[in-house]
């Protein structure tokens, strides 16, 4: 590895920081890591010992690197791995972020679509770097569970996954405040293969996405304009994955 220095989207490696992470990464990508740095004074250092060895991965002790590297006082751990993205498979569920800007969020919704069963995320640029190590951190190692990729538009993934299915077999459903259908736990539309989509933090989806798919409505009430994204985002897999729909 060459000199520790603070991570910038242009690299080819990123970082986990955090105990947590760095286990999943070894657990479910190991051959993508590059290096682990612990600190001196982590107490289960045994454990990763293992994990690392039996990854073939050099465990190091550095704790100039890990203050260096972390702006948390908590980071006892990192791993240094070489990034990846692998592509969405296309027969199964996808989650479809259009321009998220925070990485706090992101990460927090990768880690709650692996919570239900979803691990294909579809990106529609400008996106965040899911590889920042806020991401990462954020998704709590969930990341590397995951399959993300990115695309230019809708149109570049429609044409990818959607077209030459039957209609029913992947549907897309954008979550608007200016839908009319209601998503509710007694009504929950149905399709073999579901998309959700949902928009940017700040200007949600543009508008043309109600012509591209199906406009679903969570319903709130109007003491708020909208749900925080990671929430409304939950809800919608929650809706899609865990109720059942007669």
């Amino acid at each position: 590895m060459e000199a520790v220095k603070p991570y910038k989207s242009k690299f080819s490696y990123s970082y986990a920081l955090g105990a947590f992470p760095t286990y999943e990464l070894l657990k479910f990508r190991p051959e993508w890591v590059l290096e682990v740095y612990v600190h001196s004074t982590y107490t289960d250092a045994e454990k990763l010992k293992g994990l690392c060895d039996g990854a073939g991965v050099k465990l190091c002790v550095n704790d100039k690197a890990i203050a260096r590297l972390s702006d948390k006082e908590n980071v006892y751990v990192i791993g240094v791995y070489e990034k990846k993205l692998l592509p969405i498979d296309k027969d199964k569920n996808h989650l479809m972020l259009v321009n998220p800007g925070n990485m706090g969020n992101v990460g927090t919704i990768i880690r709650t679509a692996l919570a239900f069963g979803i691990h294909d995320i579809a990106i529609i640029s400008p996106g965040v770097d899911v590889h920042n190590p806020k991401v990462v951190r954020g998704s709590m190692g969930a990341i590397f569970h995951m399959n993300i990729s990115y695309f230019e538009d809708f149109k570049s993934y429609s044409d990818l996954y959607c077209q030459g299915r039957d209609a029913d077999e992947r549907r897309c459903f954008s979550f608007m405040l200016t839908a009319n259908e209601r998503l509710t736990a007694d009504k929950a539309p149905k399709s073999k293969l579901f998309t959700l989509i949902f928009g940017n933090e700040a200007a949600g989806l543009p508008a043309e996405y109600a012509k591209w798919s199906t406009p679903v409505l969570i319903p709130q009430s109007d003491e708020v304009d909208s749900l925080n994204l990671t929430v409304a985002a939950g809800i919608g897999m929650y809706v899609f994955t865990c109720l059942k729909k007669d």
